[in-house]
């Protein structure tokens, strides 16, 4: 029949069906042979492949390597009793993440530390990419265990070192300080930065997923502690002198001042004092200016303090000896080139060492202008003027001297009484200390028993009788009888000069000074007192300076037991006995105690 469709036989549909599932089944099959081919494949690259690199990424997760702290060296002074030391301090941190994970425990946190909690979170925040943040440094131990006690995850902690100075601002100065990470950033403590930080170790660790240590694998690096420092300085000097330094600049009302103090035999710095000062211990208090060493940093025209060093060059030319020739000084001026050189009083007829007695500029002048520029510029040089004196200390002033050869004769004259040129105070006392050391210069030290052979810059004779004519200074009819120190015998020199200022020199400022020799007979040490602007009393170096001086010094030859050589008299003539006043039976000045003239015979 057309359209009709044969009857399908028993059985005929399942065989279509028996091929299309057998087809199924090996692709599942092969699917699943492919996939564990893959994983076979995946397992053999990590585990053979790339395994040290997964290796490595797996323990940067638990390893780290930890730093071993150490301590700073400490420093000492010269008898032993420390000046800067390092204690022990706990620093804490946090994974950023790990403490955002809980807004209230962060709230609790920033109540511990002290600190906002909005502005602690915000903080917290802004690093969230990193795994170290410090939350705070430099803590006491018992403090930040009190925070670690709250038990807050991601916070942490590390052991330090904070410096502490146990002289506080007396020896501010001289020490420096360190910054936060316990690296000099001033005075002795930067110039010897090497010396004292040694070198911190590392360790490697394994670490919990909190971050706490739980094995300590090996150390990759010993550490290498610090070494220790003594220093020239004795701390008991340093505090006379500190103290009486104060009490000076009360009493005349001054802006600041310098104390130096050096052994003679060795060039040792004994002390060095200014003040205004500052408390190292918290330098955030301080001001950058109650932070400079005066001494070292600042530069100053010594005035009439640097009329030896004249009469050094006179002496050495052979021209001159401490009696002879006669200078001509009457009427107390010299009208030289247009400039009135003058004195405070009429001297007359003087002696070489009667100028120094009298601190005469008008006869420092004259002897300058009869000696060859080249000597005198170069005793100058010699003693350390216009140089680095090389202590170490950092951002030391090398003061100016202008090159000699370019010197008009006005600046020679000038500068024979102390104009025109610019030294600091360790100069100063250095260039002494040569006068004292029978002609040797030594390069001032900070360090105990360093090296420090020394140059003959003049000779022992001119050293000598320089020392000698000194010795008047302080003796009758002198201008410093406020050094005197009973039952030792002190040669130094006074200066009292204007203050430089933009334009040229202030009128009404000064810098009074006395640099002096102890004992001057057997010297041991010698110390220089600049105090600047006196505004109250007396600004002469020798009512202002001097006193300071002999208190000082009276002080540290009794602490250094040094035996007095001058028992029962205030002053020996010697040599030069009946010269102290220029010429031989000259009748004293009419006041005895009056000091140089307060401005050296006046600016150029």
């Amino acid at each position: 029949m057309i359209g009709h469709t044969p009857p399908r036989k028993p059985g005929q549909g399942r065989r279509r069906e028996g091929p299309d599932a057998r087809r199924r089944m090996v692709l599942v099959v092969g699917m699943l042979g492919l996939a564990s081919l893959g994983l076979v494949a995946r397992a053999f690259d990590l585990q053979v492949v790339r395994k040290q690199f997964y290796q490595r990424q797996g323990d940067a997760r638990f390893l780290r390597e930890m730093p071993i702290p150490v301590s700073r060296g400490t420093i000492f002074d010269r008898n032993g009793e420390p000046l800067a030391v390092s204690t022990p301090v706990t620093s804490l941190w946090a994974n950023p993440s790990e403490v955002l994970e809980d807004d209230s425990r962060v709230a609790a946190l920033a109540r511990a530390l002290g600190v906002n909690a909005a502005e602690l979170k915000e903080r917290l925040a802004q690093r969230a990419d990193r795994e170290f943040v410090y939350l705070r440094r430099q803590m006491s131990p018992a403090a930040a265990e009190a925070v670690l006690d709250l038990d807050i995850p991601g916070v942490y902690s590390q052991r330090e070192f904070k410096r502490y100075y146990p002289s506080g601002d007396v020896t501010a100065h001289v020490l420096g300080f360190t910054n936060i990470d316990d690296h000099g950033q001033e005075g002795l403590e930067l110039a010897y930065d090497g010396w004292l930080s040694g070198q911190p170790g590392s360790k490697q660790v394994i670490r919990d997923r909190l971050g706490r240590v739980v094995e300590n694998l090996e150390q990759l690096r010993a550490p290498q502690p610090g070494r220790d420092l003594t220093l020239s300085i004795d701390r008991r000097i340093q505090f006379l002198a500190y103290s009486e330094l104060g009490s000076t600049l009360e009493k005349f009302q001054a802006d600041s001042g310098s104390i130096v103090v050096l052994d003679v035999k060795t060039g040792e710095v004994l002390a060095m004092v200014n003040l205004p000062t500052y408390n190292p211990n918290d330098v955030a208090a301080s001001k950058p200016a109650q932070r400079r060493n005066r001494a070292m940093t600042d530069v100053i025209e010594p005035g009439s303090t640097m009329k030896p060093f004249t009469l050094a060059a006179a002496l050495s030319s052979g021209k001159f000896t401490p009696t002879s020739p006669i200078i001509d000084t009457t009427g107390g001026h010299w009208f030289f080139q247009g400039h009135d050189i003058h004195d405070t009083h009429n001297y007359g007829l003087l002696t070489p060492t009667g100028v120094i007695t009298k601190s005469s500029n008008v006869g420092a002048a004259k002897i300058a202008m009869q000696l060859d520029t080249s000597l005198m510029y170069d005793t100058f040089r010699a003693f350390g003027f216009g140089n680095s004196t090389n202590s170490g200390f950092p951002g030391e002033s090398s003061g100016y001297l202008k090159i000699g050869k370019s010197w008009r004769p006005l600046e020679k004259a000038t500068m024979a009484y102390g104009y025109g040129l610019n030294v600091t105070v360790l100069q100063l006392a250095s260039a002494y200390a040569a006068l004292a050391d029978n002609g040797v210069m030594r390069e001032p030290t900070f360090i105990r028993g360093a090296d420090n052979p020394g140059k003959q810059v003049v000779s022992p004779q001119v050293a000598h009788e320089l020392v000698r004519m000194l010795e008047t200074v302080t003796g009758p009819g002198s201008t410093a009888p406020q050094a005197r120190i009973p039952n030792y015998s002190v040669a130094g020199k006074t200066g009292t000069a204007h203050r430089a200022s933009a334009g040229g020199y202030d009128r009404n400022n000064y810098i009074a000074a006395f640099a002096g020799i102890v004992p001057a007979s057997n010297p041991r040490l010698v110390g220089v007192v600049i105090i600047s602007n006196p505004s109250k009393g007396s600004y002469y170096g020798g009512m202002v300076s001097a006193p300071a001086f002999a208190h000082v010094m009276a002080g540290a030859l009794r602490l250094l037991d040094v035996p007095p050589d001058n028992i029962g008299r205030w002053y020996v003539g010697g040599p030069l006995q009946g010269t102290a006043g220029g010429l031989a039976g000259a009748a004293p000045p009419r006041e005895a105690a009056i000091d140089d003239a307060p401005v050296d015979g006046g600016p150029p």
